[in-house]
């Protein structure tokens, strides 16, 4: 088994040659290892390695890290489904929310976010493939919410995220990409969260500008007992 250092640097290599055979510059693809079920040891030696962003699915499990990478400057991600008693937690404690599908939970983190930590960046995710056991909202009504964000001051919203079907036709990574541009220059957006360690050649061709990695990088998920 690989390091971690040297699973970070396989994954830029597959990012690099993703983004070349695009036409794209490698540098405009970021990396969020994703460390849910990892313990904060790994998330050290990632940090060690040149990594600071990383995203979370559970919000105690994401604060139980915090805690003990105080001294760490990390940027924590959220990108788990968030339900409305969790957002007080989130809002005061993460730097950004991939998972924002409903108007109310948007209001509420808004409405929590500390003055003092500057807006919160935060993500609409869209439910492109039409899973009804997936999260986000429907494409048709990704333009109402987006406008709805854009006019909460404590928010910032960034762009997209998506996830998918496993097994997906490239025609649907292109389709969120689309999705993307179009509303890149009406919303300032600036960033499209699209692709895991499977499928982030497939995302990257499209436009994907952050890339949310866990397995290539800390190795197959841990069992947890509280994923609340």
């Amino acid at each position: 088994m690989r390091s971690i250092p040297d699973n970070l640097e396989a994954v830029k290599q597959r990012i690099a040659g993703a983004a070349r055979a695009a036409g794209r510059d490698p540098a405009a693809v970021r990396v969020l290892a994703v460390s849910k079920t990892h313990a904060p040891a790994l998330i050290r030696q990632a940090y060690d390695a040149g990594q600071s962003a990383f995203g979370e699915n559970y919000v105690q499990e994401a604060l139980d890290k915090m805690a003990q990478l105080a001294g760490l400057p990390l940027e924590w991600h959220l990108v788990g489904p968030l339900q409305s008693n969790k957002t007080r937690a989130v809002a005061e404690r993460f730097d950004w929310v991939h998972t924002v599908d409903r108007e109310k939970v948007a209001r509420r983190l808004a409405e929590q976010r500390p003055a003092a930590l500057g807006a919160l960046n935060v993500l609409v995710q869209v439910n492109v493939s039409g899973e009804v056991s997936k999260s986000g909202v429907a494409p048709a009504d990704v333009v109402a919410l987006a406008a709805a964000i854009a006019e909460m001051k404590k928010l910032r919203l960034r762009g997209l995220m998506a996830i998918p079907e496993p097994g997906a036709p490239q025609s649907r990574y292109r389709q969120i990409g689309d999705l993307f541009r179009g509303l890149c220059s009406e919303f300032g957006l600036d960033t499209l969260s699209l692709g895991m360690s499977d499928d982030m050649e497939a995302a990257i061709a499209e436009g994907s500008t952050m890339v949310r990695i866990g397995t290539a990088i800390f190795g197959a998920r841990q069992k947890v007992k509280d994923a609340a």
